[in-house]
């Protein structure tokens, strides 16, 4: 949900950021390249700010199950040093 908002945020302000540029350079009639400026800038915004957020996302996901993983080792390694004969312990115990 939040990397959603950043991206809508994001976009926003490269369209604001995009729009404000062109608008600075010409003079008269400047409606087309007014939205062709805020256009440009908020897609370009926009994916930047989306492959940033996938890369994080996936960073998350990547981090739990390393965590998860290691959690389930240290769990094993308890059970292992509760049946002292070095077996691996059943399910039931």
């Amino acid at each position: 949900m939040f990397a959603f908002l950043a991206i809508v945020v994001a976009g926003a302000a490269g369209a604001l950021i995009g729009w404000s540029f062109v608008d600075l350079q010409c003079h008269g009639n400047c409606t087309g390249p007014d939205g062709l400026g805020a256009v440009v800038g908020g897609g370009g915004a926009a994916a930047g700010v989306a492959v940033v957020a996938v890369l994080t996302l996936r960073a998350m996901g990547e981090w739990r199950t390393i965590r998860a993983q290691q959690e389930l080792e240290r769990f094993l390694e308890e059970a292992e040093g509760d049946t002292g004969d070095g077996a691996q312990p059943e399910l039931g115990d």
